[in-house]
């Protein structure tokens, strides 16, 4: 899931990501700010879901991906869009 909390006086939206893999030990989000080697980590709760919450630009748009168990590549399935990506796959898009 991923929820957005826009601000009248900012020029970034706050966007909490929330997901819940099975069998997860970590869950990172690699692409935003179209940043493919640093991830934001995300925190695992106690009734297994993944959250983090990542300030982005406004008026943006980001394909992103989450990487589970340092392994598996899994999309969004309420991302705003799917974009095909290099390698054949589908990325998870973002629309602020």
């Amino acid at each position: 899931m991923v929820q957005k909390t826009y601000f009248k006086t900012k020029d970034y939206c706050k966007v909490k990501f929330s997901f819940t893999p099975e069998n997860a030990e970590t869950v990172e989000i690699l692409g935003l700010n179209s940043d493919w080697e640093n991830s934001v980590i995300m925190s695992k709760k106690k009734d297994g879901s993944f959250t983090a919450d990542v300030s982005l630009p406004k008026n943006s748009k980001h394909e992103f991906k989450y990487r589970v168990n340092e392994t598996e590549w899994l999309n969004e399935p309420e991302a705003d869009e799917q974009q095909p990506n290099e390698f054949g796959g589908i990325n998870s898009v973002i629309i602020l």
